[in-house]
């Protein structure tokens, strides 16, 4: 079926013509007129050879490829070389498509594909440099081991290249064939180190928190934005670690080391800073508290660097909406789960791990299931890993090998900051000096068109990201630089400081975790993991269970992070300069632990720890925009209630877990609505269906259809209607009195003021952030919040909770008759709560029947925001899926052939293979597939075989 909707990763304009040649090329491919035959012909020419034997030129060895009844692989090699060289040419076989498009987005160079509607994409993820500090990471940071196992990956995607037409590659690329001739290049190492530089973009941490609350100081007061971002509450949600300690310059868990030692790392500085950044209001902050604002230093005045902040940001934002998210928009869904339980508390009498991520959904699914076996392992093969795998790199990020498993979840780090940055014809001020720009000249190359050059300048605090908009208005005066370069309020410019723009070793950590055998060695492929930071749990068939915070994150000197720092004071700059791991918390001050007494480990983007100075408080600071622990407590409940009184808990007790339902908000508010006073029969029958709910989100249920669209409809009446354009969804207008933007106005002026916000980023999105919010303020009867103004006869205006409540629940009411009809024995929360597969590129904005032929769904599924089955939807837009546990995984390390696993979509990128979407229908009713790892059992699982051998042999 055609997707319900569209959240492109690529835009349109120049794409157009593109977009038309593909659709008769389809056309031809569905067998209208005299193209039926080559139209099977060209679809087939793309599907990977599964037996018999194939010539790779560069293997030493044979290599035996086998692949089960879904199309997943396990290859078997003698040497390291041959795996990663026939791992490269297998990801080629199913995913190349796929790998080509990340290639080109991660160096700028969209546009040589899809023409001119990517050159703005391109000029920014050019300003960014991901494909500089990839070259230089390569060349200076990684070990040769590292280097050699790249290169091999590289010389097996080129041995599949070669000789290869477009449509021998994919139907996406036929159809570029036939537009414009394009031909991929060959692969080289770099391509695959500057992926890591798009996972990290993805996983950056609060970026997009900053910009925000910087927008929203135009229309609301610093204590308004403070309520909207809450503490976290760790007298209610426990962190991941507990009562930990830094001494002697490393982190030692509650009850001492039962671990082993871990890499070295240097750093310097103390803990969260003081006072932070840009504003008009003064507090200090602590680890665990809010943040704040502050006057501006140096050679400016607040109140023209605050005007100019916001229109920077505000460009800034929307320039962010136009980059494409391999692993999803970054917000508050962005997450994952994983826990990991003793032997002493499962069936098994050895742990058992579960993982989640949670990402953006995409078709294919960002993850490739591959086991990677030496026939013998020895120090010329030294692996036997399996696991979920990133096509276009080689190894294993998330798995298990013979000895050890391991998950990830996001640590949501502070690793960004922000800098406005005073700029003069000659250069930047800092500290009371004029210092040149660093630049570079780069040329973007359009497909059908004429290239274009940028210039790049970059500051210490980093490159000018605020330059890469043509849409900024000019405030205040024109600023002061070459005409070429576009207006910059009054003469500021906006920077960004992120730790993945400094070369590091996180390809290094991918293959040190993959042969890792206890939990030393863990650890200390942990501190090899700089960027992005992960929260990696570990369990072993020895019977241990383990956790390691890794990750270069910053240490500061004034500020928290939390608001864009004044970039020419050097009191807000980061400790140690760059390349450098000076300025960065030592890794072996990180916190960790090793067997805890309670026998579980969970973590789910909730706090790490406790920041502070005071006693049993970690004393960095990692960030002050946590999630605020809605799942993993969740998850920590579910498991204490199943190990209460002597229980265990199964393999398959993690597999419900992981499709937990149950939403926290509405166990909150569904209690207080019931006893609202409805007068309306249509809304009364509606919230009756609210009377015993137990408060899952099956996507069956009615009362969670209803429940969700309250909840929706609370939010924008609460806080959405009062939030700056700047943040509301795009084309979602309301009349305001006044623009409040300068003295000459009339503030008693109606103006018709439009969201400019892409729906993805949308506020409020109705996040875990937003059941703190809400849970703190119900309380409060007659907080400011409550208030909404009449819209027309039937909306009155509302002044206390329960009127807006009831005026939510009525609202919510017709909205649902509108979707689901006037029938409520017909809604469910699946109709509207749907999942559409989208092609990565060409299937996002496509004619309605390019979409037909290249996406799948849509599927009715359960689950929702925060909740452990993480569906999530954004409450500004709408209650489409935009988030999902892209994978699931349990491991068990008793016996690893009885593990299981799923991928949200199949093996195969090719839209018309069996294996395209073949294993989403599982996914949705929370199945797991059987997981072989040991050869008999891949043996007894494999359906075809195919060898490679040395080319001539």
């Amino acid at each position: 079926m055609p997707a319900n909707e569209t959240a492109p990763p690529v835009k349109k304009k120049g794409r157009r013509a593109r977009l038309i040649v593909l659709v008769l090329v389809l056309a031809l491919f569905a067998g209208l007129g005299y193209g039926a035959y080559w139209s099977v012909d060209s679809v087939r020419a793309s599907f990977p050879q599964t037996t018999g034997s194939l010539d790779v030129p560069g293997l030493t060895g044979t290599v035996d490829v086998k692949r089960d009844a879904r199309g997943i692989p396990q290859l078997y090699a003698d040497n390291d070389d041959d795996l990663f060289r026939a791992q490269g040419f297998v990801h080629a076989q199913d995913r190349f498509w796929e790998m080509d498009v990340r290639r080109h987005m991660t160096s700028g160079r969209l546009s040589e594909m899809f023409g001119s509607g990517q050159v703005e994409t391109d000029a920014f993820l050019r300003t960014l440099g991901w494909r500089q500090v990839a070259q230089a990471e390569y060349d200076t940071k990684l070990s040769p081991e590292t280097k050699k196992y790249l290169q091999a990956y590289a010389d097996g995607v080129n041995a599949y290249l070669k000789g290869k037409s477009g449509k021998d590659l994919s139907v996406e690329h036929a159809a570029l064939k036939l537009s414009d001739d394009y031909r991929p290049e060959q692969w080289s190492p770099v391509d695959s180190v500057a992926w890591l530089k798009a996972m990290a973009w993805d996983l950056r941490g609060n970026m997009q928190d900053e910009i925000d609350r910087a927008l929203m100081s135009s229309k609301l007061s610093q204590a308004q934005i403070d309520e909207l971002y809450p503490p976290y509450p760790f007298d209610r949600n426990k962190p991941i670690v507990e009562g930990g300690k830094v001494e002697g310059g490393k982190y030692t868990p509650q009850g001492g080391s039962a671990g082993s030692g871990q890499g070295s790392g240097t750093g310097s500085g103390s803990g969260s800073g003081g006072a932070n950044t840009i504003g008009t209001q003064t507090s200090t902050a602590t680890g665990s508290g809010n943040g704040n604002a502050t006057g501006l230093a140096g050679n400016a005045t607040a109140q023209g660097a605050t005007v100019g902040l916001r229109t920077q940001l505000s460009a800034l934002a929307d320039s962010l909406d136009k980059i494409p998210a391999i692993l999803g928009p970054n917000g508050s869904g962005i997450g994952s789960n994983s826990w990991v339980v003793a032997g002493k508390y499962t069936t098994t009498g050895k742990p058992l791990l579960a993982n989640d991520p949670h990402l953006s959904p995409q078709l294919p699914s960002v993850w490739y299931q591959m086991g990677l076996h030496c026939r013998a392992v020895s120090a010329q093969c030294q692996y036997d890993v399996a696991g979920y795998t990133f096509s276009g790199m080689p190894g294993v990020i998330i798995g298990h090998n013979a000895d050890i498993a391991w998950g990830m979840t996001n640590l949501g780090a502070d690793v960004t900051d922000l800098y406005l940055e005073q700029v003069k014809p000659e250069g930047y001020v800092f500290d009371n000096k004029v210092l040149p720009f660093a630049t570079r000249e780069e040329v973007i190359k359009v497909a059908g068109g004429a290239s274009k050059k940028i210039t790049v300048r970059t500051t210490n605090n980093g490159p000018l990201v605020s330059d890469r908009s043509e849409e900024l208005a000019t405030v205040g005066t024109r600023a002061p630089v070459a005409s070429s370069a576009p207006d910059r309020g009054d003469g500021y410019a906006v920077a960004l400081r992120w730790t993945a723009l400094d070369p590091g070793k996180s390809m290094d950590a991918v293959f040190k975790l993959d042969r890792a055998k206890s939990f030393e060695e863990f650890r200390k492929a942990a501190a090899d993991f700089e960027v992005p930071s992960q929260n990696l749990i570990y369990a072993d068939t020895k019977g241990n269970i383990g956790y390691q915070a890794p990750g270069r994150i910053p240490v500061r000197g004034q500020g928290d992070g939390r608001m864009p720092a004044p970039g020419w004071d050097s009191k807000y700059a980061w400790k140690g300069g760059k390349d450098s791991n000076a300025g960065y918390i030592p890794q072996n001050e990180m916190p960790w632990e090793y067997n805890p007494s309670r026998g579980y480990i969970v973590t789910a983007n909730q706090a790490v720890v406790e920041s502070g100075t005071g006693a049993g408080k970690y004393p960095y600071l990692l960030t002050t925009d946590w999630g605020y622990g809605a799942r993993s407590q969740r998850i920590n409940d579910l498991i204490e209630a199943k190990i209460k009184d002597g229980g265990r808990i199964s393999t398959d007790d993690m597999r419900t877990m992981q499709m937990d339902n149950s939403s926290e908000i509405a166990a909150l508010l569904t209690p207080m609505l019931a006893k609202i006073e409805i007068s309306d029969p249509g809304v009364r029958a509606a919230q009756k269906l609210l009377d015993g709910w137990n408060y899952t989100q099956e996507p069956d249920s009615a009362a969670a259809a209803y429940f969700n669209a309250v909840w929706r409809n609370i939010l924008k009446l609460s806080f959405g209607d009062k939030m700056p354009k700047e943040l509301r969804l795009e084309g979602s207008c309301m009349n305001v009195i006044g623009n409040g933007t300068g003295p000459a106005d009339d503030l008693a002026k109606t103006v018709r003021e439009c969201g400019t916000r892409d729906a993805d980023s949308a506020q409020p999105d109705g996040g875990d952030r937003w059941f703190e919010v809400v849970r703190r303020l119900v309380k409060d009867e007659k907080s400011q919040w409550w208030s909404a103004p009449a819209k027309g006869l039937n909306n009155p205006a509302t002044t206390t909770r329960d009127e807006l409540f009831a005026r939510a629940m009525a609202d919510a009411r017709w909205e649902l008759t509108a979707k689901l009809g006037k029938d409520q024995s017909t809604w469910s929360w699946g109709r509207l709560h749907q999942l559409t597969l989208k092609n990565q590129t060409i299937g996002t904005e496509g004619p309605g029947f390019m979409q037909w032929l290249l996406n799948r769904g849509p599927w009715d599924v359960g689950g929702g925001e925060a909740t452990v089955n993480a569906t999530g939807w954004n409450a500004s837009s709408g209650y489409g899926v935009t988030w999902v546990p892209s994978m699931r995984m349990v491991v068990n390390l008793n016996d690893l052939d009885k593990s299981r696993w799923i991928n949200l979509t199949g093996a195969s990128g090719h839209a018309y293979n069996a294996h395209y979407t073949d294993q989403t229908t599982m996914w949705a009713k929370g199945e797991l597939l059987e997981w072989p790892f040991g050869k008999d059992a891949v043996e007894k699982a494999t359906v075809d075989t195919l060898t490679l051998k040395p080319a001539g042999s």
